[in-house]
């Protein structure tokens, strides 16, 4: 049972009314905005951007940003549109996450062939150019493509990273083009 605070004598003799009295005068909301708002007023989603974060690596801001954005985009008007409004949100969160691992992994492949003075290892050589002048670009590329492959053989790391990128493109797809139909349906 409610916890009730007793008005003082002070509030009764100006006639101010207690919060019951002010509740029962009460009408509620008037315009149709306000008594759709009002309506959603107990429902709760349970969305949380923490919960889908992985610590010191997501912005907690950054997911949020994409689940307003995606909201905005598709306006879900039930619980499952907001559900599969929150997975494209996710699956958005997850292709950034293959660009990031994308560049750590060529980071890294590329590093494979730094020496310990800090020069590449791996450049074209005049033999191989003969006499072509050759850009800083394509030692990078060389140096990219040695080191994948040093990276490759002992491990399946960028086997394991296309795998996880496909699915996460295939995910997005299917999200997505399932709220486009639904909302398509609820227009007609």
């Amino acid at each position: 049972m409610p916890k009730t605070t007793p008005v003082s004598e002070k509030r009764l003799a100006a006639g101010v009314p207690s919060g019951a009295a002010n509740a029962a005068r009460s009408t509620g909301p008037r315009t149709t905005q306000g008594k759709a708002r009002s309506e959603q007023n107990s429902r709760k989603h349970g969305f949380a951007a923490s919960k889908f974060c992985a610590i010191r690596f997501d912005d907690l801001d950054e997911f949020a940003i994409l689940h307003a954005r995606a909201i905005a985009t598709y306006q879900p008007v039930n619980h499952q549109g907001q559900i599969a409004v929150e997975r494209i949100a996710l699956v958005q969160q997850s292709l950034s996450r293959c660009a990031t691992l994308e560049a750590g992994l060529t980071t890294a492949a590329t590093n494979e062939t730094i020496s310990p003075d800090g020069f590449p290892a791996n450049s074209l050589t005049d033999t191989m150019t003969h006499g072509i002048q050759v850009t800083v670009d394509q030692n990078r590329d060389l140096c990219f493509a040695v080191g994948f492959e040093r990276l490759v053989r002992p491990s399946g790391a960028w086997e394991y990273f296309l795998r996880y990128h496909s699915q996460a493109e295939r995910l997005y797809r299917r999200a997505a083009l399932a709220r486009c139909a639904k909302s398509q349906n609820s227009s007609a």
